[in-house]
């Protein structure tokens, strides 16, 4: 918005919007008179003004600002400033509207010719400060074709309004007791001129004082504000007891301090009147007071005028002040929370300022009783050590009223409700003193361990029946001394019996032990054995709080030095003792048996191990068992588990033989038994060692012969003999220094059909006919014989007759370093050890067995 002064606008002076382009300047026009319109306000005669070729776009051009000064005195119309018309021509009306206060006498115009906005006449500020004008150009149908365009016209203020009072005399009351400097009363007056300006600047003065004694300048007036009070020197002549009137001329101008500029006067009438500020009685308040709130309590008056009370408590309370300077408490007041008031009260004028000291008004709360006594909080419960004495001081009440100190309703008296005397004691246990609250221990005895609960009621107003009571505790707990002696729970411990071989750290005896005292402390125990042990032979073992205690032995024991030992043993307490000592109860006597112990048997050795070929004969010596110590008392031995039966022990001599053949025994196999010895005169005296024995390949053992023997003959049909099959007559023992030969007929099924072969011993067998009847002739019948992993064959011939032939023949295998010859032995009747059995007749060789052989021969054997 561009506003512009009315001293610089002329015709073809225009200023506009930077937005917009000027248009051409256009000459100006002849004055016409306005004439009436159809639109807005007012229009100007011939507002056919123009034609223009086209419709203008719609826009919205910047406001435009006028500045006119008032009472105007030139020419009229005054052209104001140029719109910013469009410039192409079109044929439409100028239209001018605004808030003029009447439309028909506007004082506004355009100038259709030359756009100009023209002020037809004089304008007042006071009547109207400024104008918002608005102008369009619009078609026959009421389109618009340009603006609106927004014009603000301002009217410049002009000093023409005099100042004037709100009246021509005050009357004014003048308090004695002002203090200098503090306005008691403030003008006021009034300017028409523009407010802020020059114009409206309006100044305060005295122009007279009268009388004019005892000091010209009793007031001061200030310049701006018009605030009247007393100067220092006639705050000291007011104090002197001055109490005349006083008229004072006053004066108000505007245009500020300048020289020039309007003024008028008026008068003020001060009158003196007396101080009626002064000091308050205190006020005494019950407190629950029961009355109508607000309730008044006291009256200040301000004798001056233009006077409000402000009211404040310290500390801050309900209480307040009325306009008139009536005092009200407006609550309930309670002493407990705040027994006194200091309430001060200003004398203020309409800015909040004192005119003088404030006045103090003390408010004192009466008491009423409200509160009853207060117990303290019950706390953890006191410990009273048992057996104290009587009048030991327990606790001591102390009990809160907060009703007034010193006065009745705060005095306290105690009575003691619990606990009640046990029926048929002597006295309570406990007594209370009724004014101290002093709790303290009655003749009456109480144990350790007991727990009371001590019921005090306190009475305020010194126990009257109207008094306020409560009722106090206190937790008591009785705690422990240490009055008892440690006692076991039996003196006299059975006879007990220890071998003298016992290991030292046997448990000989448990011994318990009791303590009445209920302190853990207090129970700790310590153990001594205090006679009967001067060797130290014996030691006891206990934890302090465990009520018992283990009696060990620490040494050996000795049959032929000590038999019994009768041990005194004693138990104290860790904690010094209160009262009397230790009684017999504190005494355990154990009585020790030694029992003599003969010690088992030892043998020299823990385990035995021996080695027997597989082959070894029965009888055969393998080692003999020794006791460790040669001098120690006879044993006797046995075999406990030899399930085969392979082996005997000599029952005092301690030798072990094989029992017989160790048949199925395998070579690099073990075979253990347990030996036993026994003490020959306590058999419960006893030890145990294992033997262990580890079986070894036989030797080799020499190929079997036949021993030469007279000629037999084998009847047919079969006659009871047969052929037996034998060692050599010259070595009868061979055969059993290298273990025991097997014979099997061969693998041919006719010669194990026709022939049977029976074992004797572990070197002969005995070959009989197996069919009834066989073939006259001599028969060559193979015999296998096996030792250990070795394997021949032998042909035994037989030569077989008819029945006239003698019965029985032999057959043997023996074998040496250098015999390789296979021999027949044929004898009849004498399986087992006849002299005729042994004869020898020499035979044909020996051939070995090939493997197919081999096999017929173990299917025939078995």
């Amino acid at each position: 918005m561009v506003c512009v002064p009315s001293s610089t606008l002329s015709a073809g002076n225009t200023k506009a919007n930077p937005d917009h382009g000027p248009c051409l300047a256009v000459a100006a026009l002849p004055f016409r008179p306005p004439g009436p319109s159809t639109h807005g306000r007012k229009v100007q005669l011939g507002d056919m003004v123009r034609t223009l070729s086209q419709v203008f776009p719609e826009a919205q051009p910047a406001e435009l600002c006028v500045e006119v000064p008032e009472n105007y005195g030139g020419n009229f119309p005054l052209y104001l400033t140029k719109l910013p018309l469009p410039c192409e021509e079109a044929e439409g009306q100028l239209v001018l509207s605004g808030n003029s206060s009447t439309a028909a006498e506007g004082p506004f115009a355009v100038d259709p010719e030359s756009g100009f906005l023209l002020l037809t006449r004089a304008l007042d500020r006071e009547e109207q400060a400024e104008y918002q004008l608005q102008v369009t150009l619009e078609a026959e149908d009421g389109r618009v074709l340009w603006g609106p365009q927004s014009v603000l016209v301002r009217v410049k203020d002009e000093n023409d309004q005099v100042p004037h009072f709100t009246q021509a005399i005050y009357k004014v009351r003048l308090s004695q007791g002002t203090r200098p400097g503090i306005p008691f009363f403030f003008l006021e007056a009034s300017d028409g001129d523009e407010p802020g300006t020059a114009n409206s600047d309006l100044r305060f003065h005295i122009l007279n004082q009268s009388p004019a004694e005892p000091s010209p300048d009793m007031f001061q007036l200030e310049p701006q504000l018009g605030a009247l009070a007393l100067s220092p020197k006639g705050s000291t002549s007011l104090d002197q007891g001055l109490e005349r009137p006083y008229q004072l001329l006053i004066q108000v101008k505007d245009m500020g301090d300048q020289a020039s500029g309007h003024q008028s006067t008026a008068t003020i009438d001060v009158s003196i009147v007396e101080n009626t500020w002064v000091p308050l009685d205190p006020v005494h308040l019950a407190e629950n007071l029961q009355v109508p709130y607000p309730h008044h309590i006291a009256q200040v008056h301000w004798s001056g005028g233009d006077v409000h009370y402000h009211l404040e408590s310290q500390p801050p309370g309900p209480f307040d002040v009325h306009a008139e300077g009536k005092l009200y408490v407006t609550g309930e007041l309670d002493r407990e929370a705040q027994a006194e008031y200091l309430l001060q009260v200003w004398a203020q004028n309409s800015r909040g300022e004192n005119y003088t000291e404030p006045l103090e008004l003390h408010v004192v709360v009466m008491d009423e009783n409200d509160n009853a006594p207060v117990c303290p909080p019950r706390g953890p419960p006191i410990s009273i050590p048992e057996l104290s004495p009587p009048g030991t001081e327990v606790a001591r009440l102390s009990v809160e009223d907060l009703d007034a100190p010193g006065s009745l309703n705060s005095h306290v008296v105690y009575l003691l409700l619990s606990p009640e005397p046990e029926e048929g004691a002597e006295g309570r246990a406990f007594e209370l003193n009724s004014t101290s609250g002093s709790v303290t221990l009655g003749p009456a005895p109480l144990q350790a361990g007991q727990n009371v609960l001590i019921q005090v009621l306190a009475i305020d107003r010194g126990g009257a029946e109207d008094g306020l009571s409560s009722t106090c505790e206190i937790a008591v707990t009785v705690t422990d001394i240490n009055d008892h002696a440690p006692e076991f729970t039996t003196s006299q411990i059975e006879p007990v019996s220890l071998p003298e071989d016992a290991e030292p750290g046997t448990l000989v005896a448990t011994l318990m032990a009791a303590d009445a005292d209920l302190e853990p402390a207090f129970r700790l125990m310590d153990f001594a054995i205090e006679a009967g042990d001067a060797g130290g032979t014996f030691g006891l073992d206990w934890e302090p709080d465990s009520g018992y205690v283990q009696l060990r032995l620490l040494k050996n024991l000795s049959y032929e030095a000590a038999p019994s030992h009768k041990l005194v043993v004693v138990v104290r307490s860790v904690a010094e003792l209160v009262g009397p000592g230790p009684g017999p109860g504190a005494t355990a006597t154990v009585t020790v048996l030694v029992e003599r112990v003969v010690p088992p048997p030892k043998l020299d050795q823990d385990s035995y191990e021996v080695s027997a070929p597989v082959s070894e004969p029965a009888g055969s010596f393998l080692l003999t068992i020794r006791p460790s110590d040669p001098t120690s008392r006879p044993l006797r031995f046995s075999l406990v588990n030899d399930s085969e039966g392979w082996f005997c022990i000599e029952e005092f001599s301690g030798e072990v033989h094989t029992a017989r053949l160790l048949q199925g025994a395998r070579p690099g196999n073990m075979y253990t038994v347990l030996l036993e010895a026994q003490d020959a005169d306590e058999p419960m005296l006893r030890t145990s060692a294992t033997l262990t024995i580890h079986f070894l390949k036989a030797p080799s053992a020499p190929a079997p012969t036949l021993a030469p023997v007279p000629a037999r003959h084998l009847c047919t049909p079969r006659q009871d003999h047969g052929v037996v099959v034998s060692g050599s007559r010259e070595d009868p023992g061979l055969a059993s220094v290298h273990g025991p030969y097997s014979f099997a007929l061969g693998p041919n099924p006719t010669v194990q059909r026709d022939w049977r072969l029976q074992a004797l011993n572990g070197s002969h067998a005995y070959l009989t006919l197996g069919l009834h009847w066989v073939e006259p002739r001599e028969h060559v019948v193979p015999v296998v014989v096996s030792h250990n992993a070795q394997m021949w064959q032998i042909q035994v011939r037989v030569p077989s007759d008819r029945v006239s032939l003698q019965r029985g023949g032999a057959v043997y295998a023996q074998g040496g370093p250098h015999e390789g010859h296979a021999h027949e032995n044929v004898g009849g009747g004498h399986p087992r050890g006849h002299p005729d059995s042994n004869r020898h007749l020499p035979h044909p060789h020996l051939h070995p067995l090939d493997p197919r052989e081999e096999e017929g021969a173990r299917s025939a054997s078995g």
